[in-house]
C-alpha cells in the first residue's frame, strides 16, 4: 500500500514547492536518492511519488504542510526576486535552501507579531514613520538624526567595554524604536542579513555566524533599508553592488555609508585623528584598536574610514582586513541551546510572550507558536527570561 503513488497532486504545485526553497531538480534527486528523471516526471505529472516519498518532500526538504500539495494551484507567495532589489539576479538565484528557510521563518515571525499585538506595534516611537532617508540629503545630518532617535551619543558609545555589549545596546535601541530584531546562524555564510518592511512590524534578521562588530554593521545597514521603506538582503562581500541597476546600486552604497556614519561620525573621527600621520599605512594594530574601542566598532571599520579619506592604501586595507578577520573568527562554542535561542529571538517578543504566558493569557502551545519553538522547550526559555529579569 505504501508503495502506491499518490493521486491528486498538481504538477505545478510540485514545481513551485521546489523552486520556492531554492532547490534544483538535481538537488532534490540527490536528497531523495532518485534519478533526476524521476523528479522531472513528478513535476510534469507523468508519474507521482509514493506517500512516503511525498512526506519526505513535504516535511524534510520543502518544509511545507502535506495538504499544500493537493491544492489546485500554487499559493500566492512573493519570491525573493520580487521582494529584494538589492541583490543582482545571479545572486538571488544562488540563494541556498537554508537562506530561503530563514526568509520564510522571518515572514512567519512577522505574521505572529501582527497576531500577538493585534495589528498595532507596541512601541511608543516608530522610527521608520518619523525618520525617512533621502539619497539627496546630507549624510552626516541624516546619520545624526538616527543616533538621536536611538538615544546613542558619543558618551554612551564610549562606555561600552566589549563588542557583545555594543551589539546588545544597538539592538535594544533599535527594538525600542519599534523594529524587531532576530538573529540566526546562516549556512550560507556570505549573507550578512536582511530586512522585511511593514507598516507596523518591520523586521531585521542578521547572520550570527560572524564577529559581533560585523553584526553591528549589518544591523545598521538593514536599519537604513527600513528607513528607505524597502526590503533588503545584503552580503559581506560588497562586490555585488557593482552589478546592480543604478538606483539599487546608489541605495546600497548609501546604506553602507549611513551605517558607517552612524557608527563612526565623521566630525568625531576627524577630531580624534587629526593629530596623527596623514597616511596610516604601517601603523601598529594598537593604533586601530584604541580608535575601535572609542566607537565600539571593529578595527576594520576604523581602517575603512581612513581608506575612504585617502589616508590608507587599498593594499594595506585588504591585507589588514584579511588578517583581522582570521584572528576574530568566532567558534561555534558549546553554550546551551536555550541561551543561543534566547539570543536569536527578538528580546521584546520574548519578554512580551512570556509576560502574557505567565499571566495565563497564552497557553504553552500558543507561546511556542509565536516563538517558533516546540511546546516542550517553553519551560527552558521561560527560565532563561526569568533569570534575565532578576539580573
Amino acid at each position: 500500500m505504501t508503495r502506491e503513488t499518490v493521486v491528486g497532486i498538481q504538477p505545478a504545485v510540485m514545481r513551485w514547492a521546489r523552486e520556492s526553497i531554492g532547490m534544483s531538480v538535481g538537488d532534490v534527486a540527490a536528497r531523495m536518492k532518485r534519478q533526476t528523471a524521476d523528479i522531472e516526471a513528478w513535476e510534469r505529472g507523468d508519474s507521482a511519488p509514493t506517500y512516503a516519498q511525498l512526506e519526505s518532500l513535504a516535511y524534510d526538504l520543502y518544509k511545507r504542510p502535506l495538504a499544500v500539495f493537493f491544492l489546485p494551484a500554487p499559493p500566492k507567495e512573493a519570491s525573493p526576486k520580487q521582494e529584494f532589489r538589492t541583490l543582482p539576479d545571479e545572486d538571488i538565484a544562488s540563494l541556498s535552501r537554508d537562506t530561503y528557510l530563514h526568509l520564510r521563518r522571518a515572514r512567519a515571525y512577522q505574521l505572529g507579531l501582527e497576531e500577538l499585538y493585534e495589528g498595532t506595534n507596541p512601541a511608543r516611537s516608530k522610527i521608520w514613520q518619523e525618520l525617512k532617508l533621502n539619497l539627496g540629503d546630507n549624510l552626516p545630518s541624516q546619520a545624526h538624526r538616527i543616533r538621536a532617535a536611538l538615544g546613542i551619543n558619543a558618551d554612551v558609545q564610549a562606555s561600552w567595554s566589549r563588542d557583545e555589549e555594543a551589539l546588545r545596546a544597538w539592538r535594544e535601541a533599535i527594538e525600542k524604536s519599534g523594529i524587531f530584531v532576530f538573529k540566526d546562524s546562516f549556512k550560507q555564510e556570505g549573507i550578512s542579513g536582511f530586512c522585511l518592511r511593514d507598516d507596523e512590524f518591520p523586521l531585521i534578521y542578521i547572520n550570527n555566524s560572524t564577529t559581533k562588530t560585523r553584526q553591528i554593521f549589518s544591523l545598521l545597514h538593514e536599519l537604513a533599508h527600513v528607513l528607505f521603506d524597502m526590503n533588503g538582503i545584503s552580503k559581506f562581500d560588497t562586490s555585488y553592488i557593482a552589478d546592480l541597476p543604478q538606483r539599487a546600486r546608489e541605495v546600497e552604497v548609501f546604506c553602507n555609508a549611513v551605517a558607517a556614519e552612524v557608527l563612526i561620525p565623521s566630525a568625531t573621527f576627524e577630531r580624534l585623528t587629526q593629530g596623527g600621520p596623514y597616511n596610516i599605512d604601517g601603523q601598529p594594530d594598537t593604533f586601530f584598536s584604541n580608535l575601535a574601542r572609542t566607537f565600539g566598532v571593529s578595527r576594520e571599520a576604523v581602517l575603512r574610514r581612513f581608506l575612504d579619506r585617502g589616508r590608507a592604501t587599498k593594499i594595506f586595507y585588504e591585507t589588514k582586513a584579511l588578517e583581522w578577520t582570521q584572528q576574530k573568527k568566532e567558534g561555534a562554542g558549546g553554550g546551551s541551546w536555550y541561551a543561543s535561542k534566547g539570543s536569536y529571538l527578538s528580546d521584546r517578543l520574548l519578554r512580551d510572550v512570556f509576560s502574557r504566558h505567565l499571566r495565563g493569557q497564552l497557553s504553552q502551545e500558543k507561546a511556542a507558536d509565536f516563538l517558533g519553538v516546540k511546546a516542550s522547550q517553553i519551560p527552558g526559555l521561560e527560565e532563561l527570561v526569568l533569570r534575565r529579569k532578576s539580573q
